[in-house]
């Protein structure tokens, strides 16, 4: 589901203005240190009621969030950044860049537009409805509406314009984005990479020998390079074992030849320890190939613009180690004819494509040979777009300006969206996210009283909860919900709320008048009951089981109320004892409906939750890896065995008999519970 909000970013204390508004709507701002070092921004709105485009799979067409920002925070919903292709071959956050930073660009030079390196020239975020554009190869990319991408047909902004402007050029389904697809995801240096590494790029250009004369044993560790950037990294992965080496001149410059540097060591114990480390396992794992690949590729890889990627040994085992690592990560690769000195070459095929796979997926330190500088953009990438739908949700999203007006944003050219100048537009702090600037709208229930009174209003459903949780923890400061909920009574506007928290029940007496005259509803979100995996997964949330308690209170006042059993996570919350407890106490507590929903990760939340897996659940992290290495969503055969699990077939059948007769008593029991929550007489001392 999908909010529009047009473009704002908020500035800073001088300048009160939002950006995609012509007057001044900021009336003041604040920090809040006992709200989670949250900042607040309070503006005045011109519309409430938001519209749900028709592509959105919702059975409702309007909504009202009075909040942009969640401090509820939820680890499967936290807003991440879209890696950018930097100048060095690696990749970084956009929100992490700077102004200065060196990235990779596209120009156009003769008949082909390519690869060329450019500088961040300015930096800033907004906070907007955010579109998942799904490409063929499973790669997902998060932006707003506004953005555009490169396409086999131009430029193409990711929606078009609202129904009453001019059409605007923008995706469609089957468009091909230009770029070399997905990014990989670039891998930690963990004990198993390190070993890797080193075993790598020792055997491929180190020296370790003993030598026995007549009394005693000459033990020597020697490893030379003229990139610094390996050297530096052997140097520090051998400190972590305990392995001290000292660095010195190898061979001067001369001439062309570059400096040559290298690290040693005479001791008995290094080389014992350095001689186990780049032992070949008997079982290696991706980790261990990840690194044996970076460090065999520093020490005999090649790889420039207009070359292909070749390693090259006259040591036949580590050829063999070299394929059968690339072969097991998924590269196709061809071993070429021995040269006539011995030496051979493994070369990796798949073009641009793969190159960066291999820079990304393995991580090599020398970034000399990572460059694609020059390289036409052009590839076999499958880049066609599937599918472009709102995400549902406004997430601060970052933009930037490049001396290019282009940059590589997870592995597709993306255009400069909002060039503007800089003083337009002040950096907030890089390290903000979704839950600490929160937009208040405080004027949000007289715009909306004011538009549920125009003619032309028709009087269809409004659900509440769609966007953000409308019962946060600002909204007990705020209480704009209880102007929201005297509307939809005074205009007896259909309506629904979606929360995770039992403030809603502090409004119970608005929802019984807005019951007597239109429909509706409320759902609270359970996804689970067990207190670790609630605390991990939902920080800063009310507790599940006061949740399910408001569940009961307010189907116990007559308010039609389900629960939400999502996301369910495979091997956190989904284990049919732990669903089939929320089942029996939504049950108890009188639930009307009962809807369960497997995780689904799009774009870079996926690795926003996966960096939360590796925190809190590295026994799990294999396992996710293979459920979601083809997409966003669970294999077809796992989600339904999960879901089913929720228990919703049976409780609906269930529910049917059980809720045949319950409109026939609502009316009375709304009666009856107004008394109960009629507010007290008002005192003048």
């Amino acid at each position: 589901m999908f909010v529009r909000w047009e473009s704002q970013s908020v500035d800073a204390d001088l300048d009160p203005r939002l950006p995609g508004f012509a007057e001044d709507v900021v009336i003041r701002r604040f920090n809040a240190p006992e709200a989670l070092d949250t900042r607040f921004h309070e503006v005045r709105t011109k519309s409430a009621i938001n519209r749900v485009p028709q592509m959105s799979r919702v059975p409702f067409e309007w909504t009202v969030n009075p909040y942009r920002g969640c401090s509820h925070a939820c680890a499967y919903c936290a807003w991440g950044a879209t890696p950018v292709l930097m100048a060095d071959g690696r990749t970084r956050k956009l929100e992490d860049l700077r102004v200065g930073d060196a990235i990779i660009g596209t120009a156009r030079d003769g008949a082909y537009r390519r690869y060329v390196r450019t500088e961040v020239l300015d930096h800033w975020s907004t906070i907007k409805p955010v579109w998942a554009v799904e490409l063929e190869d499973g790669t997902r990319l998060l932006t707003s509406g506004d953005h555009r991408f490169l396409s086999d047909r131009g430029w193409k902004h990711v929606t078009n314009t609202a129904r009453h402007e001019p059409d605007r050029p923008h995706l469609t389904l089957n468009n091909r984005i230009l770029g070399t697809g997905r990014f990989a995801d670039t891998p930690k240096h963990c004990d198993d990479y390190r070993r890797g590494y080193l075993c790598g790029l020792i055997r491929g250009d180190g020296h370790l020998k003993s030598y026995r004369y007549e009394h005693s044993t000459v033990y020597g560790f020697r490893l030379a390079l003229a990139d610094f950037e390996a050297l530096r990294r052997a140097q520090r992965f051998l400190e972590d074992v305990s392995v001290v080496t000292t660095e010195s001149v190898f061979a001067a410059a001369a001439g062309s030849r570059r400096e040559m540097r290298m690290i040693r060591s005479g001791s008995r114990t290094a080389f014992e320890a350095i001689q186990e480390i780049i032992r070949f396992p008997l079982s290696p794992n991706k980790a261990w190939r990840k690194g044996f690949l970076a460090g065999i590729f520093d020490a005999e890889g090649s790889c420039g613009p207009a070359n292909a990627l070749r390693i090259s040994n006259k040591d036949g085992t580590l050829v063999h180690w070299t394929q059968e690592s690339l072969e097991r990560l998924g590269f196709d690769t061809v071993v070429e004819p021995a040269r006539p000195n011995g030496v051979m070459t493994v070369r990796i095929r798949g073009g641009l494509k793969e190159r960066l796979r291999f820079f990304h997926l393995t991580d090599p330190a020398i970034t000399r040979k990572r460059t694609i500088e020059g390289v036409a953009l052009k590839s076999d990438a499958q880049t066609r777009v599937v599918s472009i739908e709102p995400l549902g949700m406004e997430l601060p999203l970052y933009d930037i300006t490049t001396g290019t007006g282009d940059f590589i944003s997870d592995g597709v050219v993306s255009h400069n969206c909002f060039a503007r100048p800089t003083h337009e537009y002040l950096d907030l702090d890089a390290g903000r996210d979704f839950e600490k600037e929160i937009i208040v709208k405080v004027n949000v229930p007289e715009v909306l009283r004011a538009e549920l009174a125009r003619p032309s209003w028709g009087g269809a459903h409004i659900a509440m909860g769609t966007n953000t949780d409308p019962y946060q923890w600002v909204e007990g400061r705020y209480k704009l919900m209880r102007g929201i909920w005297e509307a939809m009574r005074d205009f007896a506007n259909p309506c629904s709320i979606l929360t995770k928290s039992p403030l809603l029940l502090r409004d119970k007496d608005l929802l019984l008048e807005v019951a007597e005259r239109t429909q509706v509803s409320a759902c609270l979100s359970v996804p689970t009951l067990d207190e670790k995996a609630w605390r991990a997964t939902e920080p800063h949330t009310p507790h599940p089981r006061a949740r399910l308690e408001a569940v009961a209170e307010l189907n116990r006042l007559g308010i039609p109320t389900g629960i939400l059993i999502a996301p369910l996570m495979p091997g956190i919350n989904d284990s049919p004892e732990q669903v089939r407890r929320i089942v029996e106490l939504a049950t108890e507590a009188g639930a009307v409906h009962i809807g369960g929903q497997t995780l689904f990760l799009r774009g870079s939340v996926k690795d926003i939750f996966f960096a939360w897996l590796r925190e809190h659940r590295p026994d799990l992290l294999e396992r996710y890896e293979r459920l979601y290495a083809k997409g966003a969503y669970l294999p077809a055969d796992e989600r339904r065995t999960i879901e089913l699990a929720a228990g919703a077939p049976w409780a609906r059948r269930r529910y049917a008999d059980r809720f045949r007769h319950r409109a026939a008593r609502a009316a009375a029991q709304r009666a009856q519970a107004r008394e109960e929550v009629r507010p007290p007489q008002g005192s003048l001392f």
